[in-house]
Order: structure tokens, then C-alpha cells, then sequence
């Protein structure tokens, strides 16, 4: 059995052939003129091809990073779009993709980012934002992964945001004395009342 690209590279040289039959030349001039672009194609093949094989008996291609390792990120199955995702991957872009996974990531990191809220209104608009975007991502027809994020409960999530707020914030710290303000702190007194 013979090589899949000599068969291509054949099929490919028969559809330009049967081609440049059917776009018979009119003139000998014409016919002339046809050939070398054909001829032209084939040498800047052949060239190619020797030039490579040149340079590997010169050994240009030895010692490359990655020489006889298999490919990273190489599955057993076929991603068309392995190609976006190393992409985003390396890049470390963020708010790309599909909605399912969005939101599951979204939702992995909603208490951290609810922790850097103040008011309990605005912990109430994202929470109600973020259960808004889930359903209107349960809706899509475009296809895609399913959405299992689940809805949050906004106020059990409020409770918890506002428990670990007051876990956090320290018991408050006695006023000043007057013994313990410092050295600066009592010069300044010295000087208001002298």
C-alpha cells in the first residue's frame, strides 16, 4: 500500500491536469505558458523537499527543544479547539468560554470575592446577578456543556459573609491614654501648652 500523501499529492496532480484539459489552450503560445506553472509548482516542491532533507543530513534538526517527547496536552480523543484552549491556558486569560464553565469557576470563587465587599447591598446584587446569569446559561440553546452551577441562596450566603466579616474584624482597640501616646505625642502636648 502506498503512502496516504503520495496518493494526495497524486489525486491532486490528476484534478489539475484534468483541469488544464478542460481549459484547452488555444494557441501553441498558451500552451507554453501552461506548462511552467506546472513545471514551477513541481520544482518548488522537489526543491523543498531536498532542502529539508539537506538539512537533516546536516543535522539542523537534531537537539531541538521537545525532539522525541510526545506533544503536551496531546489526549487520546480529538479536540478541534485544543488549540484555543492552550491558548487561553498560557495566556492566563480569564473570561472566556462557554457559559457552564464560566459560571463553575465563578462559583468556585464567589465567597472570595464577596469577601472584599462592604455593604450587605452590594453582596445582595451579585449574588442575585450571579443565580440570574445561571438560569439565562440553563436556557441556551447554542449548545455547549451543561450548566449544573447550581443557584445560591443569597441569604444563607449573606449570613456567611456576614460571619466570617465579624470573625475577621478585630475586637476593637482601647482609646489612647494620655501615658501612652509617645514621645512625639508628648512634645506636642508641651508645646500647646507652653
Amino acid at each position: 500500500m502506498s503512502d496516504p500523501r503520495e496518493a494526495a499529492a497524486r489525486y491532486r496532480l490528476e484534478q489539475a491536469g484534468e483541469a488544464a484539459d478542460a481549459e484547452a489552450p488555444e494557441t501553441a503560445a498558451d500552451a507554453a505558458s501552461a506548462r511552467p506553472a506546472q513545471t514551477t509548482w513541481r520544482e518548488r516542491a522537489a526543491y523543498v523537499e531536498t532542502a529539508i532533507q539537506q538539512a537533516i543530513r546536516r543535522g539542523e534538526f537534531d537537539d531541538l527543544p521537545g525532539a522525541g517527547k510526545p506533544i503536551p496536552g496531546l489526549g487520546t480523543s480529538h479536540d478541534p479547539d485544543w488549540w484555543i484552549k492552550r491558548k487561553i491556558e498560557t495566556e492566563g486569560l480569564t473570561g472566556l468560554g462557554p457559559p457552564a464553565l464560566l459560571l463553575r469557576t465563578e462559583y468556585a470563587e464567589l465567597d472570595t470575592r464577596l469577601d472584599e465587599l462592604r455593604r450587605e447591598g452590594d453582596v445582595r446584587e451579585v449574588l442575585e446577578d450571579f443565580n440570574r446569569r445561571v438560569i439565562e446559561a440553563r436556557r441556551q440553546l447554542l449548545g455547549g456543556p451543561p450548566v449544573v452551577t447550581p443557584l445560591v441562596d443569597v441569604d444563607a450566603r449573606v449570613r456567611g459573609w456576614q460571619e466570617r466579616r465579624n470573625a475577621s474584624t478585630p475586637a476593637s482597640a482601647p482609646a489612647p491614654t494620655r501615658h501612652s501616646r509617645g514621645r512625639w505625642g508628648r512634645l506636642l502636648s508641651r508645646r500647646r501648652r507652653g
